[in-house]
């Protein structure tokens, strides 16, 4: 229904319509590349009554300043009735020209999660040389929910707890998580994966949100690149890559690896290719290891959103004299020592107050995340 009430109302101003059916987020951001711009219809990561819109504007997707300006702006628009035209994509081809083919035909099970990813991800990996094996490809009897970042993803863990590693996708193809040996990762060693491979190509300069991984940060400055931090949010890091050249970048909590010469989205289908290419390479390994050695915890506590502002000063104020430095970029984060920090945000459509933590010790971490999240309850309860 939104899909062709979006069409009609693009035909009726004169827009043509080149309608790609379902496919990955990531396929219709490459393909608006050609065309100027793009809708996607989707939920994304969330449960399908979400269901909504992603605008795209010369391959990017906007940002919260730009969508009243487009509404606002109605003037240039034709007085004749624009078509459709169904059309494919050569996506495929295009990343699988990017990755090259990869020689030791690793073994990889991937979780489709009854998403867009379906008719994309498997053949992308078989393409290249994978041995590909499919599980929850029909949202009908599928065994887990719409976000890999969220879900145990107990079939996955179980089926690579032989076969060695797997991917989770979201819905719409722009997340992805790994599995390893039956293992669950956190969405940050997936970007820091993708990273490892853009550092194997050459690439130095990176952007990332503010809540992604110490641990990918310090690992690319071993290898003499550098790293530049935006706030929380895809468009925000695409933003500050366009601004700063950055050649590759990411999202942390959603384990979303950008590569803006290929796609300026979170690139879960060739972020697979990508790391399965590095597969049976002596350093994937050492590389997974030390982004395994970082933990990462994400918890959430209900706040009136009324008063998130009120809060949130307040724990600044607080925070400011317990840590040598408090960031106010996005939200307030503060730095424990270089391998520990944590990051207090409010939503912007909920009425919650998100905490992140990360430290190179779990228990150290469940305890930031532990006192943060009751530093964040005093204040609420004082300002109520």
């Amino acid at each position: 229904m939104i899909k062709e009430t979006a069409s009609a109302a693009l035909m009726k101003n004169g827009v043509n319509v080149y309608n790609l059916e379902t496919v990955p987020t990531p396929v219709v951001f490459r393909e608006s590349r050609k065309y100027g711009a793009g809708i996607v219809i989707t939920s994304s990561h969330n449960p399908l009554e979400w269901n909504g819109i992603k605008f795209i504007i010369k391959g990017r997707g906007i940002n919260e300043k730009e969508l009243p300006k487009i509404i606002e702006n109605q003037e240039g628009l034709m007085s004749k009735i624009g078509v459709e035209e169904q059309i494919t994509s050569s996506y495929l081809q295009d990343a699988k020209e990017l990755i090259g083919q990869i020689e030791n035909q690793p073994e990889i099970v991937v979780d489709i999660g009854g998403g867009a990813a379906k008719e994309f991800a498997p053949n992308l990996l078989r393409q290249l040389g994978c041995k590909v094996k499919v599980i929850n490809e029909d949202l009908n009897n599928c065994s887990r929910g719409p976000d890999p970042t969220a879900d145990n993803l107990s079939d996955l863990v179980a089926v690579t707890s032989e076969r060695g590693i797997g991917f989770a996708f979201d819905l719409d193809g722009d997340r992805l998580v790994v599995v390893r040996k039956g293992e669950k990762q956190t969405p940050d060693v997936t970007l820091g994966l993708g990273v490892a491979k853009a550092l194997e190509l050459g690439y130095k300069k990176f952007v990332f949100s503010i809540d992604t991984s110490v641990s990918v940060e310090k690992f690319i400055k071993e290898k003499g690149g550098s790293v530049q931090r935006s706030k929380v949010g895809e468009a925000n890091v695409i933003d500050l890559m366009l601004k700063t050249n950055a050649q590759a970048g990411g999202e942390g909590s959603s384990g979303g690896f950008i590569l803006p010469e290929f796609n300026f989205c979170r690139e879960g289908i060739l972020t697979s290719g990508l790391i399965s290419s590095m597969m049976g390479n002596s350093k994937f390994n050492e590389i997974l290891d030390f982004m395994e050695s970082y933990k990462q915890l994400r918890e959430k506590i209900k706040v009136d959103s009324v008063f998130h502002d009120r809060v949130i000063d307040e724990v600044s104020r607080k925070l400011t004299k317990e840590y040598s430095e408090v960031i106010t970029q996005d939200g307030i984060k503060g730095i424990i020592d270089e391998d520990s920090w944590v990051l207090i945000r409010k939503s912007n459509t909920e009425d919650i107050i998100r905490v992140s933590a990360e430290s190179n010790n779990l228990d150290k971490c469940k305890e930031i995340v532990k006192n943060t999240l009751e530093l964040v309850k005093q204040c609420y309860d004082s300002i109520r």
